[in-house]
């Protein structure tokens, strides 16, 4: 099974600009109930970015951090891993665990397709185990 037929499409996800503070990103994670958004790129050649609570826990401790003062681009994991919608599940599989990641974009030719994560990868799994 493929990447793309699995991932969650991109115009379903939550979007935040690189310089908005982490406030605003907490926000919108508040008001959307996720753990993570996507941050855009800075330009037609720039890099998909991904922030989440642990990204933010992590900076407003390390640096005794003011979330109104940290940029989204401060905390984020830019750019962020990212595999082809048309890779084998099982080889996305392999590189979260191998990296200690829960998500990954989707990303071909530079352009954000969706974003996939173990919850996704762990449902088909469970499909899979109901069909037999």
């Amino acid at each position: 099974m493929l990447v793309e037929n699995v991932m969650t499409p991109a115009a379903g996800l939550i979007k935040i600009s690189p310089m908005s503070t982490v406030r605003d990103a907490l926000k919108l994670m508040k008001e959307n109930k996720v753990r993570s958004v996507i941050v855009e790129k800075n330009g037609e050649h720039g890099a998909y970015g991904l922030v989440t609570f642990k990204n933010i826990l992590q900076s407003i401790v390390a640096e005794d951090g003011d979330i109104d003062l940290l940029n989204v681009y401060d905390v984020a994991n830019m750019p962020a891993f990212s595999v082809s919608g048309k890779l084998d599940i099982q080889y996305a599989a392999k590189l979260m665990i191998n990296s200690s990641i829960k998500r990954l974009l989707v990303i071909d030719n530079n352009e954000l397709l969706g974003i996939l994560t173990m919850s996704d990868i762990v449902g088909v799994l469970m499909d899979s185990v109901e069909e037999l």
